[in-house]
């Protein structure tokens, strides 16, 4: 087949809101220091949701956009790095609240570039003929694994899920989901964990913040490389959702000067592998990016991780 393309996004944030004021009366930080840090003002924090919960709900939003029926897909992926049930996975669940009968389905895990991996997947597989509609979803309830009294992390982290329709491209038509640029860097997987029975996430943010800001824009762009698109003629670039400095150092770095920077950080938090589909289901809602205008979509982050594709905005 010629490729894939995404028809719709749909997300999904839990209701309650938690301020950097909030968080104040926890830990010794301050509003101030944590927009200073990290650009972050307000983070979802999820209650008795499951992340089988707020991935169902995205992904429901996406379905009812799309104009296809749960009987149309057969293919749902789900990248998540904190689902606490191990079987059935996520993807199950969700097939099996949505009413979709015997998709393919399967967990990915690549902490915050999950996302990206998991779209590269389905593209390959809508390629390859094994699917023709699949559903991608990134939900992560991060709160879970966060370990409040810790200033350094506890200020980072949100709740949320963001989705994708994905379809074969129709005869003719020009694939909508570009190449993807995928890799690691085993030997600083240290560099963000999450360990053992009870686990708290834990992080050397220095060294994160130094390999995220130089050596992950020469990465970016060699997906625009692949996909035939230059830097310049991107309508928007959506990053994980680390740190607001982290997204201006990468920027910096690309020749985008058109291009709409995401930046859900600000009132999402970092929400790892639902960060990419969050935002950029937000900046489609708003029709902040015309349909079919090239958007650069850049993951990354534990294990480390990285991954990106163009796509074109559905």
């Amino acid at each position: 087949m010629a490729g894939s393309r995404i028809v719709s996004m749909g997300h999904y944030q839990p209701s309650r809101v938690v301020t950097n004021d909030d968080l104040a009366q926890l830990v010794d930080t301050n509003d101030e220091w944590i927009r200073d840090r990290v650009g972050i003002v307000t983070r979802r924090i999820a209650g008795d949701e499951t992340v089988a919960d707020m991935a169902t709900a995205a992904a429901g939003k996406a379905l009812a956009n799309s104009g296809l029926t749960a009987a149309d897909i057969d293919l749902v992926v789900v990248a998540t790095c904190t689902s606490v049930d191990r079987s059935p996975n996520v993807a199950c669940r969700v097939a099996a609240k949505l009413g979709i009968t015997a998709p393919a389905a399967y967990d990915i895990n690549t902490a915050c570039s999950g996302f990206a991996y998991a779209l590269g997947t389905v593209d390959h597989a809508i390629r390859a003929g094994a699917a023709r509609n699949a559903i991608v979803i990134g939900a992560e309830k991060l709160s879970d694994f966060t370990d409040w009294t810790d200033r350094s992390t506890c200020i980072i982290f949100g709740d949320g899920a963001g989705a994708a329709v994905v379809t074969a491209a129709a005869e003719g038509e020009p694939a909508g989901v570009g190449p993807v640029v995928w890799g690691s860097v085993p030997e600083k997987s240290d560099a963000v964990r999450i360990e053992g029975w009870r686990p708290y996430i834990a992080q050397e943010g220095q060294a994160v913040f130094r390999w995220a800001t130089t050596a992950l824009a020469p990465l970016a762009l060699q997906a625009c490389e692949k996909a035939g698109v230059a830097p310049s003629e991107l309508a928007a670039f959506v990053p994980h959702q680390a740190n607001a400095r982290i997204i201006d150092g990468i920027v910096k770095r690309l020749n985008i000067p058109d291009a709409i920077i995401a930046k859900d950080i600000v009132e999402s938090g970092n929400t790892s592998a639902a960060s990419v589909p969050l935002a950029l289901s937000k900046l489609v809602e708003r029709r902040e990016v015309p349909a079919g205008a090239p958007v650069l979509l850049f993951g990354f982050g534990g294990g480390l991780t990285y991954a990106g594709q163009v796509v074109r905005c559905p």
